[in-house]
């Protein structure tokens, strides 16, 4: 049948709960940084407002625990606490069923069921679950937003830890599956180490044999983009010629390296300010209609609470945001689909055989080799 989108069914905006509901309440802050009494914080499910003249408004650009702010020209603004100015309207109200004129919409998509028995066995992710139906759909679903939608990847190191692993996210890169990507300074150092050493963390990609002097491999590959002061300028003079990095730049495909309390370096292309990496970050989480997060528990969770479980489209349409968190903890898959998302879908496994199992299949939908 292909791959098709769940259909959004809106609020019916006719029954007399929402016809009554008054109009939502907005409040000015009255301190910078600091939200009214009875402020209403935004969750990860469309969520509609009760304006001037009955006009229900829907959130274009949601993301959890922030404010809703009413913006001069009458748009509706999810503005994080610390961006809040004195003179903003904030939206009040704790009632999420239009008493207050707000109205929080879980069950908008209509999802298939698996499953009709009242009572089934294997329903909760473990590592006897079997994945074969999760890579079939993930398959369909990124050839479709490859065309149509913004398939973000949040990325831990352990990706360039194997060789193949490595070499399969390159292509997933080069045949336009990465439309933007989020990680961390280690993803970057040891891509990089492995294309001057062919190590990652002094440990041979293929062979796993440690090389001579190995916990020096991550440092000198610092060091000697720091000499020259980017990354980008690693490829250009030729220091560079393979990997991830070397095929997101390639592409200019847009990607944050937000730094951390441990990092070495960092890179030069590393974000240290907390709060300008996560916007800059938010900035593409914006545009996001798939996420994969793989081997990276605290990005995850970070990316997870920035996106919304729906988008909004050119055309005006209602489609959710698909988030799929892939590792071997069971803690770190449940974590993500425990935040209240009904579209985070959890694949338990080593994420270096997760890249090539999707490279893989993807490359053989494309080759008419199924």
């Amino acid at each position: 049948m292909g791959f098709a989108l769940p259909r959004y069914h809106p609020p019916d905006f006719s029954v007399p709960a929402l016809v009554r509901a008054p109009l939502v309440t907005f409040t000015p802050v009255r301190q910078a940084g600091v939200a009214p009494e009875n402020y209403h914080a935004t969750s990860v499910f469309p969520e509609y407002f009760k304006l001037g003249q009955g006009d229900w408004r829907l959130l274009r650009e949601s993301r959890m625990d922030c404010v809703v702010v009413l913006t001069h020209e009458g748009d509706l603004a999810v503005t994080e606490f610390r961006r809040l100015q004195v003179g903003d309207r904030v939206a009040c109200g704790r009632g999420e069923n239009a008493e207050d004129g707000i109205w929080v919409h879980p069950e908008g998509f209509e999802w298939p069921r698996r499953s009709v028995e009242k009572f089934a066995f294997r329903t909760r992710i473990t590592r006897e679950t079997s994945f074969s139906i999760d890579y079939d759909e993930l398959h369909d679903l990124l050839e479709h937003e490859r065309e149509h939608g913004f398939i973000l990847w949040v990325l831990g190191p352990a990706v360039t830890f194997d060789h193949d692993a490595r070499g399969a996210f390159s292509q997933l890169v080069e045949r336009g599956f990465v439309q933007a990507l989020l990680a961390g300074n280690a993803l970057a150092v040891h891509d990089i180490e492995a294309a001057l050493f062919q190590t990652a963390l002094g440990q041979e990609i293929y062979t796993k044999r440690a090389a001579a002097l190995g916990h020096y491999k991550h440092l000198d590959a610092i060091n000697r983009i720091r000499a020259l002061g980017s990354i980008a300028r690693g490829l250009d003079q030729g220091l560079i010629r393979d990997g991830i990095m070397d095929a997101v730049l390639r592409r200019r495909v847009p990607f944050v390296l937000a730094g951390s309390i441990r990092d070495d370096g960092p890179l030069p292309e590393v974000i240290a300010d907390v709060y300008q990496a996560q916007d800059r970050m938010r900035a593409l989480t914006r545009r996001a209609t798939t996420v994969i997060a793989m081997a990276t528990q605290l990005h995850a969770i970070a990316v997870g609470n920035m996106v919304p479980s729906y988008a909004v489209t050119a055309e005006e349409t209602v489609r959710p945001v698909y988030f799929y968190s892939v590792d071997m903890s069971e803690f770190a898959v449940n974590k993500l689909a425990n935040r209240g998302s009904v579209t985070a879908r959890s694949i338990l496994t080593n994420v270096q055989d997760f890249v090539v199992t999707v490279e893989r299949g993807l490359r053989k939908r494309e080759t008419g080799c199924r």
